[in-house]
């Protein structure tokens, strides 16, 4: 049996068609987590029909919380799993998953595309879960915009790493087709006469980011009296959101938001996945996040890609890029999606 953690919304969508090629051969075992204000992850599993036990949960905000709540779900976790024959854990960097796996003497394989909060090899900036979670790995799969090179810092050997040469939402994207009637149906507040403005938020309750920026917050209170339609997707709780920006369409249920995505006419994000998603259709983006990524610094530097942390800036990006397609078919189509090779190393490796 492999057993797969998913505790973000891009493991969701990255392990999908992993897991539904190696349930041809192999017993599957899916387990999640959520928390207060936190339900994206159990809501998109729902939304694909993926089945799944829910154990643990999203810590807080102090580290004190998260601690505690990483702690407690381990405990879970070794307890649920060992009622199971495990060969394998396959996860995106679950701390948590790999700290049980490790002690259980089960091979980690472990896939991750942000071992650092930096695009160059800084490794003060190694993120926590990297250096939780790549050194236990049996086998360290990776994109091709992250160089060999941090891996090996984290103590692996090269036989240990498998590239594939594609950004990570590709592994979604490739056979997806937007549909503007499905938009129209799940947020009939679109005015479709005016611009669509797509906003996310960074992911600031995470491990890797210092604390909730303002300069996000303030470009949204100018673009808010622009004659558009300004949509904020929520990292976390909806009700602040709809507070403050009133004239804004803050999404409160989840939808299959690739739809939004590509409809979008500029999207200004902060978070890492979502915003590669928005390039891959064409669509100007703003990141706003606190740190530039290696996959960051790939699309920045391929003009699908723009970044800024000033809020007088974004605004001035978003006057000259909203709406300015971008030759994002001519640098994706030269990735390669190859999931046999990926379910084939998972197995036999």
């Amino acid at each position: 049996m492999i057993w797969f953690d998913l505790i973000t919304p891009k493991s969701v969508l990255f392990f999908k068609p992993l897991i539904k090629e190696l349930k041809k051969s192999k017993e599957i075992l899916i387990t999640a987590r959520e928390g207060v204000g936190y339900k994206e992850v159990i809501k998109l599993l729902e939304l694909h029909s993926i089945p799944f036990v829910n154990r643990g949960e999203f810590g807080g905000a102090s580290l004190e919380d998260k601690l505690k709540a990483s702690i407690e779900r381990q405990k879970e976790l070794m307890e649920f799993v060992t009622q199971f024959n495990i060969e394998k854990l396959v996860c995106l960097s679950s701390v948590d998953a790999v700290r049980v796996a490790f002690g259980l003497g089960i091979a980690i394989y472990n896939f991750y595309d942000i071992p650092l909060s930096d695009h160059k090899s800084n490794f003060k900036k190694a993120l926590p879960q990297a250096r939780l979670t790549i050194p236990l790995a049996t086998k360290m799969f990776k994109p091709f915009v992250v160089p060999d090179e941090i891996f090996l810092r984290f103590g692996l050997e090269k036989d240990q790493i498998i590239e594939y040469r594609f950004i990570d939402p590709l592994i979604w994207l490739k056979d997806f087709k937007p549909d503007i009637n499905y938009l129209k149906k799940t947020i009939p507040e679109i005015n479709f006469s005016k611009p669509i403005i797509t906003v996310r938020e960074e992911e600031f309750k995470s491990s890797y980011v210092k604390g909730k920026y303002p300069f996000l917050y303030d470009t949204l209170r100018k673009i808010e009296n622009w004659d558009v339609n300004l949509i904020i997707i929520p990292r976390y709780e909806t009700e602040p959101l709809k507070k403050e920006f009133k004239k804004a369409i803050v999404l409160e249920e989840k939808i299959i938001l690739q739809h939004l995505l590509a409809f979008s006419d500029l999207f200004i994000g902060g978070g890492g996945t979502i915003n590669i998603e928005t390039t891959y259709f064409g669509v100007p983006t703003i990141s706003t996040r606190s740190f530039i990524s290696h996959y960051d610094k790939f699309l920045i530097d391929k003009n699908l890609m723009w970044h800024s942390n000033n809020a007088e800036e974004i605004t001035d990006l978003s006057k000259t890029l909203i709406g300015k397609k971008t030759n994002a078919k001519e640098v994706y189509d030269k990735m390669k999606i190859d999931i046999e090779m990926l379910v084939n190393k998972i197995i036999n490796n």
